[in-house]
């Protein structure tokens, strides 16, 4: 057992660098191509590379003899409106983090972005889920971090800073909206469903107000590749596999690394820099963040001390 929980941690931070280093892809692929064309080919190609992973799934359920017609769960017709909701919110959350990324850097879209973590469990008060007081503490430490890193000195947030801000306010609603989809659908049918959609948005704006050249997308396919079939074909299975096994406290840990990946890729490969005040911003993000997630931590242990309990009468 605690074989597969260090497995899953470790797989778990490999998809916060993943994702870190995508902030740092999607900025050099803006260099060649328009945010909006940047979007469209790269959630149309995570959208195609959870097709393999779907029909390997597939596979195994099949050899379980397990029929999926009489599953509600795969009703093709739930998951394409399902999906069409989701997509919607992706898609509004992706531009404006795109969009973002041209007035700020990697490292900063990065902590801003990963605030989801905290604004999730706020806007869950709406839909009547409890709030402790962690989270209102972990909101308050993170929004003064944010403060450090992103008001300037007339008291002004940088415009890069508020688009990546409002981006995090709707991942935060995308997840909450992904939340009560998979307990109803298929979680990568749904998850390739809305990537297509996000696509197909993406795509109709670029048509209309980016010009789209062969040769752009060429000089930027290394960064489209990317964050196409990395950040999100790969990184998406791979939280999936590792959150089978990983407690609360480890995947909230290691998925907030994204924010420090981000911060990193930013420095080694794009030469971005923070003023002091810059990284106390960022650490008190992180810390936010993380005390945030500390409910979780004691509700998993439990899980866990009981599924530990069964398997050694198991074995």
């Amino acid at each position: 057992m605690v074989n597969k929980e260090l497995r899953s941690s470790l797989l778990l931070l490999v998809t916060a660098a993943i994702w870190g280093f995508a902030f740092v892809a999607q900025r050099v692929g803006m260099q060649y191509v328009g945010a909006f064309t940047f979007n469209g080919i790269r959630f149309a190609l995570g959208s195609v590379s959870l097709i393999p992973v779907i029909h390997f799934v597939e596979k195994k359920r099949q050899a379980f003899k397990e029929k999926q017609s009489d599953d509600a769960r795969y009703n093709k017709r739930k998951i394409l409106k399902y999906g069409t909701v989701a997509g919607g919110v992706l898609f509004i959350a992706a531009t404006l983090q795109q969009v973002g990324l041209i007035y700020t850097t990697a490292g900063k879209a990065g902590f801003i972005t990963s605030l989801y973590i905290v604004l999730v469990p706020i806007l869950g008060v709406v839909i009547k889920q409890k709030s402790s007081p962690n989270i209102w503490t972990g909101a308050l430490i993170a929004a003064i971090g944010l403060y450090f890193l992103s008001i300037n000195e007339d008291l002004r947030i940088e415009f890069g800073d508020f688009l990546q801000l409002a981006g995090a306010f709707f991942w935060a609603v995308h997840i909450l909206v992904i939340g009560v989809f998979v307990s109803r659908v298929d979680a990568l049918r749904l998850s390739s469903i809305q990537f297509a959609v996000c696509s197909l948005l993406s795509f109709l704006v670029a048509i209309l107000f980016e010009e789209i050249q062969m040769s752009g997308i060429i000089s930027a396919l290394v960064p489209i590749l990317y964050g196409g079939l990395m950040s999100v074909g790969v990184a998406y299975t791979l939280q999936v596999v590792a959150q089978r096994h990983a407690k609360a406290s480890h995947a909230a840990i290691a998925l907030s690394m994204e924010a420090v990946f981000a911060a990193l890729g930013g420095m080694l490969l794009l030469s971005e820099t923070l003023p002091l005040r810059g990284y106390l911003g960022s650490g008190l993000m992180l810390i936010g963040m993380l005390i945030s997630q500390a409910d979780n931590f004691g509700k998993k242990a439990k899980e866990m001390d009981v599924i530990n309990e069964w398997e050694k009468q198991r074995d």
